[in-house]
């Protein structure tokens, strides 16, 4: 009876032996991340302690006239990131004078090309003295050869990139600025704030096979 129920079993076992083992599934690549390609619409220049480029964010509704940002081909979503900076204009006279103090809010908005919302980032700060500048910009006429105007205040802005998006516009929404000029606010193609340190995190898609 032993030697029956071997036999009823055998092929079974035979059929198990030969079956390949399944696949174990590929894993995804390890993102990465690395600066963006930009197209700045109006750079602002160099930063003297920093070294890095900084790019005026213009107001407006047009995706294509603002900061362009390219994605990298990837797989999934992918995160935009930068620093996102008020724009003051610095002036020695006006802080000998006392009449040194700015308060700036700036909202800017980051849209697909085809001018769907993604989010928006925002940063505040107020000015009261040199120190309190972020950068000075080198290529001025100013003492140390530095730009009246210089990046004021730092905000770390992340944003969500869907998977099929590989094309984004930063745009100004949002300026509520009081200056020794007065109240501002934001028209169609004024500086609402400044962004440097534009960068991309991804998971890079395959190569296509030819």
């Amino acid at each position: 009876m032993a030697a029956i129920v071997l036999l009823v079993f055998a092929p079974d076992a035979d059929a198990q032996r030969r079956r390949a083992p399944a696949k174990k599934p590929v894993p995804p690549p390890p993102p990465k991340v690395e600066a963006a390609q930009i197209k700045c619409p109006e750079p602002l220049g160099t930063g003297v302690k920093t070294g890095a480029s900084y790019c005026f964010v213009l107001a407006g509704r047009e995706p294509a006239q603002g900061v362009v940002v390219t994605i990298p081909p990837h797989v999934g979503p992918a995160t935009l990131m930068f620093d996102l900076h008020n724009r003051h204009t610095y002036s020695e006279e006006d802080i000998r004078a006392g009449r040194g103090f700015a308060k700036y809010t700036a909202v800017v908005a980051v849209l697909t090309m085809t001018s769907e919302l993604l989010d928006r980032g925002a940063v505040q700060s107020e000015f009261r003295t040199a120190g309190d500048l972020y950068e000075r910009i080198s290529g001025g006429a100013g003492p140390g050869g530095v730009k009246a105007v210089a990046p004021l205040g730092k905000e770390e802005i992340k944003i969500t990139i869907p998977a099929a998006v590989n094309e984004v516009g930063i745009l100004g929404e949002v300026l509520d600025a009081t200056t020794t000029a007065g109240r501002e606010t934001a028209t169609p193609g004024r500086t609402v704030a400044i962004v440097s340190n534009v960068r991309v995190e991804f998971r890079p898609a395959p190569a296509k096979k030819r």
